[in-house]
């Protein structure tokens, strides 16, 4: 069985997804029983043919969650990915970039420009503090995966 909001494979006596928290039965994105795309008003799932719940309410947000701008939720990001672009990336604020903060990663960019690079050490902070756990979700509220 599949979530139907990010189709991460369920745990049989699972009443929740691990990955982003909607409840077992909700969401409309992919099929439970064979985690292919659903289309938007479909019946029945285009790759195996299962009923699709059309009737049901948009799914809950868990863990911060936001609302996705399309049929499909933004994938996990990588904790460790995250925390060594901002390491060694993090005065230019690519670990930012990666992370969906479009605005913070170019004011990151800005300062390091107007400073010489004296402000580079922000960035370094932020990538100690996400390997660390201090930082934890992208800009969608999405939880940071080891």
């Amino acid at each position: 069985m599949f979530c139907k909001n990010c189709a991460n494979q369920l745990d049989p006596n699972a009443t929740f997804c691990s990955r982003c928290g909607t409840p077992k039965d909700q969401g409309n994105a992919y099929c439970s029983n064979c985690a292919a795309p659903t289309l938007p008003g479909a019946v029945a799932c285009s790759n195996c043919g299962a009923p699709v719940n059309v009737q049901q309410a948009a799914p809950q947000q868990a863990f911060g969650q936001q609302a996705q701008g399309g049929p499909y939720p933004s994938q996990p990001k990588s904790k460790m990915a995250a925390g060594l672009l901002g390491i060694f990336l993090g005065a230019w604020g690519v670990h930012n970039f990666y992370l969906g903060y479009t605005n913070k990663a170019i004011l990151q960019i800005v300062l390091t420009v107007v400073s010489c690079g004296a402000i580079g050490l922000w960035g370094f902070i932020e990538g100690i503090m996400i390997l660390a756990g201090s930082i934890n979700t992208d800009a969608n509220g999405v939880p940071l995966v080891d």
